[in-house]
């Protein structure tokens, strides 16, 4: 009990640690005259991904790699089948504008690229994992479509209602931030960041020993669940108010950043080799993501109730299946 309290106890300091992270910088960031929807598109980007960077980082510099990549591997699982899937189920998910429709074959693009970098090992006669020429890989791909999103700012795409919802959010356009402050909010951020880190590593590889499963299990339910919790308010809250853009939006981005930011980032610390099962995780993963291309070109652009119950039907049946495998 104490030590699943000592996780949830990691998890909050982690999201905690992302909010103060974003507040400060985006702050930082517009008063140096930075626009804000480049802040929207990078800072905040990366702050909602920030908890699952620092937990595999961490666990990749302890040699817990197997919630390392649990923990990245089940955020764009449960992101696209628990978050999308429960945003959709509770208002239906129209495609208005053109940048998500870029972004689907970005994301389909990202997780391809994970998925094949992490199984191209087999090809070679070792085991499947993700070394460090295949994150060096992966992190140019994310400059590629960093410099191309902000390209695409700066030549005045304000709009589109997704970049429309980030210029209008508040922690982008905070006004006149003191820098005292604004530089407190970022140091306490990465503080937060780096103790709730250490805390769901440590706690998360005792419950795994408790329960007599492997920590990768761990990492792609209880601690990935965790960390995807900001995309999860978030997106429910944007599907109610009926801006179906930035609910996708928020869950394809995230994923991206995940694919491509931190999963190589712990590639660089250590090789993170795919744990038993993890195979079959990816390419569940890949799965996800490649069947939101014939539902939102084929299927008139809309993610309905339907769809959305199949989507969670699928993760909670997946989750139940590769849980009672292991027990």
């Amino acid at each position: 009990m104490l030590t699943f309290a000592g996780i949830v106890l990691g998890l909050v300091l982690l999201i905690a640690g992302g909010a103060a992270l974003v507040r400060g910088a985006s702050e930082i960031a517009v008063k140096l005259g930075v626009s804000p929807m480049v802040v929207g598109l990078t800072i905040v980007g990366f702050g909602t991904s920030s908890p699952e960077l620092i937990v595999n980082v961490i666990g990749a510099l302890r040699g817990e790699t197997g919630i390392a990549f649990g923990n990245v591997v089940g955020s764009n699982i449960s992101n696209l089948g628990l978050v999308l899937g429960l945003s959709a189920f509770i208002a239906p998910i129209a495609i208005q504008g053109d940048l998500v429709r870029r972004e689907l074959p970005l994301l389909l693009l990202a997780t391809t690229m994970m998925t094949v970098l992490v199984l191209d090992g087999p090809l070679e006669g070792m085991p499947a994992m993700l070394g460090r020429t295949d994150s060096i890989v992966l992190m140019l791909m994310l400059c590629i479509f960093i410099y191309i999103t902000a390209l695409d700012v700066l030549r005045g795409r304000s709009g589109d209602p997704l970049l429309a919802g980030i210029e209008e959010s508040p922690v982008a356009v905070s006004p006149a931030p003191h820098s005292g402050l604004s530089i407190l909010f970022l140091l306490a951020g990465f503080g937060l960041l780096f103790l709730g880190g250490e805390v769901t590593i440590r706690n998360g590889v005792a419950l795994a020993g408790i329960l007599g499963v492997p920590p990768s299990i761990v990492g792609l339910f209880v601690v990935a669940i965790g960390t995807s919790m900001p995309e999860l308010v978030t997106s429910a809250i944007a599907a109610t108010r009926g801006e179906s853009d930035l609910a996708l939006g928020n869950v394809i981005g995230s994923n991206i950043f995940n694919s491509l930011m931190v999963l190589p980032a712990s590639g660089l610390v250590a090789q993170i080799p795919a744990p038993e099962g993890g195979v079959e995780d990816l390419i569940f993963s890949w799965l996800l993501a490649a069947l939101l291309v014939p539902v939102f070109f084929i299927g008139k652009a809309r993610f309905g109730r339907k769809i959305g119950a199949l989507y969670l039907f699928a993760y909670f049946g997946y989750a139940a299946w590769r849980i009672v495998g292991v027990i």
